[in-house]
């Protein structure tokens, strides 16, 4: 059985025993490493929004091997979500600083809409123009999330209903 009685010559000022500044300035400190760590990763996804930005602003060569890839990948896709009984799915997803307006004209569903599109998104707007809508196709653009209250980013929804 082991003595649990506090030792004659221990003293609760001891320096192995925390005061309750201490114990305040030890929180403080976590608390300081915590938000540090958040900052951090808030600048890595800063970062590589920038990048994603940056690359899907660039247009890519739309060779015919390219569209017939896409075509494969979409029917894929498309028949997956058939056989779950779904009618639609996400074919992009893209932060809206790839629109001109950051997105309002989308989420205002304005007739010109397309027109604010730049880089890839806009290719995949033109390739659902050019070979999806006479197949009945439809495709709906919309805001899709809302960091800080504001528009973020936008999603590209690819419907047969």
């Amino acid at each position: 059985m082991t003595d649990t009685t506090i030792p004659q010559n221990a003293k609760l000022g001891d320096e192995s025993f925390m005061t309750a500044d201490d114990l305040r300035k030890y929180m403080d400190e976590l608390e300081r490493a915590k938000l540090s760590k958040e900052i951090a990763a808030m600048d890595k996804a800063d970062q590589a929004r920038a990048e994603l930005v940056k690359t899907l602003a660039q247009p890519v060569d739309l060779t015919p091997e390219l569209i017939h890839q896409i075509a494969h990948n979409l029917t894929n896709k498309m028949r997956i979500a058939a056989q779950n009984g779904e009618t639609e799915i996400m074919v992009m997803r893209f932060p809206n600083a790839l629109c001109t307006d950051k997105g309002r004209a989308i989420n205002n569903a304005e007739d010109g809409w397309p027109d604010t599109l730049t880089g890839r998104p806009r290719q995949a707007y033109e390739l659902w123009r050019d070979h999806l809508r006479d197949a009945h196709y439809k495709l709906k653009a919309m805001v899709i999330d809302w960091p800080g209250g504001m528009p973020g980013d936008v999603g590209f929804f690819l419907s047969w209903a």
